[in-house]
């Protein structure tokens, strides 16, 4: 039971690891404000490709967890590294 739990915060760290290297990414590279470049990027259909940049701060909390010995959160970190493939790929090829 302890195991899922701590899956489970792996996988909360992974998606918030997403989420602010997504923004990180549109903050730093974009002239445009977060909410126009989600616009721009829906109607250009380049969201995967943010979700994708997004994704590489969880090879640091991937590896993160691996250094300090919490391999049931690495692995949480790793289902939200692959949910976040899936939806790349839902945009890639539906949208």
């Amino acid at each position: 039971m302890n195991s899922r739990k701590e899956v489970l915060i792996g996988f909360v760290v992974g998606i918030i690891a997403n989420t602010f290297g997504t923004l990180g990414y549109i903050l730093i590279f974009s002239d445009l404000g977060i909410t126009e470049t989600f616009e721009a990027a829906i109607s250009q259909g380049h969201v995967g490709s943010l979700l994708a940049l997004g994704a590489i701060l969880n090879l640091v909390a991937f590896f993160g967890f691996l250094r300090l010995k919490r391999d049931h959160r690495a692995r949480g970190v790793m289902v939200a590294t692959l949910l976040t493939a899936l939806l790349i790929m839902y945009f890639k090829f539906f949208k």
